[in-house]
C-alpha cells in the first residue's frame, strides 16, 4: 500500500493509518495538499493492459490448445495475468476511465485526494474531494469524495459514487444520502457508455453529502443506547454458537474488542450511549479489529470501501440495533 496508494490532503487528514517511513522508497506516496493528476498516470498508471491468446493444454493431446472463446489481459510493464474473459468483455483502462473521464467532470474546488492500485493492478480507484474537513456538532470529522474505480479481473464495473471517510479513524462509512442515482455504473460491455451527465449528476452530490452525512450523525446520536441494549446488540449482532469449541471463542473475543471500543477506545468512546457510538465501534472493529486472511488489512479494507461492503455493514447494524431498541426505520434504505 505504501508503494501502491498515493495519499493527498495529509495537512487535513494526517498520513494514512498504513504508513510506513521505511517503505515509501525515494519517493513518499504522502501529499500535504491535492495529488496532480500527473503523478497519478507516472506513478500508478504507467503501463498498459495488453490482451493476449489463451491457450490450454489439451486433456486429449497433451498439448496446448487455442481457447478462441477467452482472452487474457496483462499488465505491460509485468507481465502479471490480471482476468480472463470471453469475446464480450470491453476494457476499461484506468487513465481514460478513472483519470480523463472525471477531469471532464471536476470543479474548481475538486482535486484527487487518493489512488491506488490493488491485487497486482487488477483493481483501481481514484479519490475525488473538496479540500476542507467537515465537523459535526458532535465533534465527528469527516471527509466527502468522488470515488471512480473499475478493474481488469471483472470483480468491479466502473463505478462513480459519493463516499464519507471519518477522519480520526480512517473509515470509509456509509453517506447517508437518501437521493436515487448516487451510484453510476458502467458494465465492461461494447454497449456500455459513460452517461457524462449521468456522472455528473453523481459528483454533484459530493456536495451534498456534509448535509446529509451531518443530519445523519445527528440523528443517530439523539437514540439512546444504554449499557443493557449494548449488550442486546451484541447478542443479536455477535451471536454466541450454542457449542464449545473455536467458533465460540472467536466470537467472544469479538465480543471482548467491540465492548472495548465502546467503553475505552479514543474513536468511539465520545459517542458512547449512543447509537452513532454503535456504529462506529462495528465500523472501527471491521477496519482495524477484524480478523484478516488472504490479503492485507490495508489492502482488504480498500477493496471493501470499493465494493460497497462497509455500506452493507452500516445497514446491517443498524437493522439490529432497531430491533434491540424496537425503533423503526433506523437503517438507511440501501
Amino acid at each position: 500500500m505504501n508503494k501502491n496508494t498515493l495519499i493527498g490532503f495529509t495537512e487535513k487528514r494526517g498520513t494514512a493509518w498504513h504508513h510506513h517511513r521505511g517503505m515509501q522508497g525515494t519517493e513518499s506516496n504522502h501529499y500535504a495538499g491535492a495529488i496532480p493528476v500527473e503523478d497519478v498516470r507516472r506513478r500508478l498508471f504507467g503501463w498498459e493492459s495488453v490482451p493476449s491468446e489463451v491457450y490450454v493444454k489439451s486433456p486429449l493431446t497433451g498439448y496446448p490448445e487455442r481457447d478462441d472463446d477467452r482472452v487474457a489481459f496483462s499488465r505491460s510493464d509485468t507481465g502479471r495475468v490480471l482476468g480472463y474473459f470471453g469475446p464480450g468483455y470491453e476494457p476499461h483502462p484506468y487513465d481514460e476511465w478513472l483519470l480523463n473521464k472525471v477531469a471532464q467532470l471536476l470543479d474548481d474546488d475538486l482535486a484527487v485526494g487518493s489512488a491506488g492500485l490493488l491485487k497486482g493492478g487488477a483493481v483501481a480507484w481514484v479519490s475525488v474531494e473538496v479540500p476542507e474537513n467537515v465537523v459535526t456538532p458532535e465533534g465527528v470529522t469527516f471527509r466527502p469524495h468522488l470515488l471512480a474505480t473499475t478493474s481488469f479481473d471483472g470483480s468491479l464495473a466502473t463505478t462513480y459514487k459519493p463516499v464519507v471517510t471519518n477522519v480520526v479513524c480512517d473509515n470509509t462509512m456509509h453517506a447517508a444520502l437518501k437521493e436515487s442515482g448516487q451510484v453510476v455504473k458502467v458494465k465492461h460491455s461494447r454497449k456500455s457508455v459513460l452517461k457524462l451527465a449521468q456522472a455528473r449528476d453523481a459528483l454533484n452530490l459530493v456536495y451534498r453529502v456534509a448535509d446529509s452525512f451531518t443530519d445523519e450523525v445527528a440523528r443517530l446520536c439523539r437514540i439512546d443506547v444504554d449499557d443493557r441494549q449494548w449488550q442486546d446488540f451484541l447478542h443479536a449482532h455477535a451471536e454466541l454458537p450454542a457449542k464449545l469449541g473455536r467458533g465460540r471463542t472467536l466470537v467472544e473475543r469479538k465480543r471482548e474488542s467491540l465492548t472495548h471500543l465502546w467503553k475505552n477506545d479514543a474513536r468511539v468512546a465520545p459517542w458512547r450511549g449512543t447509537a452513532f457510538g454503535v456504529v462506529q465501534a462495528v465500523n472501527t472493529y471491521a477496519h482495524h479489529g477484524q480478523v484478516v486472511r488472504g490479503a492485507t488489512r490495508p489492502e482488504r479494507n480498500a477493496l471493501r470501501s470499493l465494493t460497497g461492503d462497509f455500506d452493507q455493514l452500516h445497514h446491517r447494524t443498524l437493522v439490529s440495533l432497531s430491533r434491540v431498541l424496537d425503533v423503526p426505520d433506523l437503517a438507511p434504505a440501501t
